[in-house]
């Protein structure tokens, strides 16, 4: 299943950015960290950056382009693949192990300040 890349809302207030220039072609292999894109508000420039592994496969809205919604895809990447002594397969992730409670139930963290 592809890994669809959607326009980020880079504030609180963002409805609408600039797709400035893509820094990684179709077809190339990004890691986290990677900046693939700039993106422009009214207010500034932003670099994107890649969160996981992966290639660029599809590029959808062209560089350049004014006034694109947030959370429209702009850019698609086929789903994740790793190394196997069996071959190429699907990435696969351990079940998530919520450190807070069971899940469902939403706990904070509280820090207490002491004068010394």
């Amino acid at each position: 299943m592809p890994v669809n890349i959607l326009m980020p809302a880079l504030s609180p207030t963002m409805e609408k950015g600039n797709l400035a220039k893509w820094l990684k072609k179709e077809g190339e292999k990004v890691k986290p960290g990677d900046v693939i894109a700039e993106i422009e508000t009214d207010k500034a420039t932003m670099e994107y950056e890649a969160i996981d592994e992966g290639t660029l496969a599809k590029i959808v809205v062209p560089e350049g382009t004014q006034d694109v919604p947030v959370n429209q895809l702009i850019a698609v990447s086929p789903r994740r693949l790793r190394q196997s002594p069996q071959g190429l397969r699907r990435q696969s992730h351990p079940p998530r192990r919520d450190l807070w409670g069971p899940p469902g139930i939403r706990k904070h963290r509280i820090h207490v300040l002491r004068r010394v």
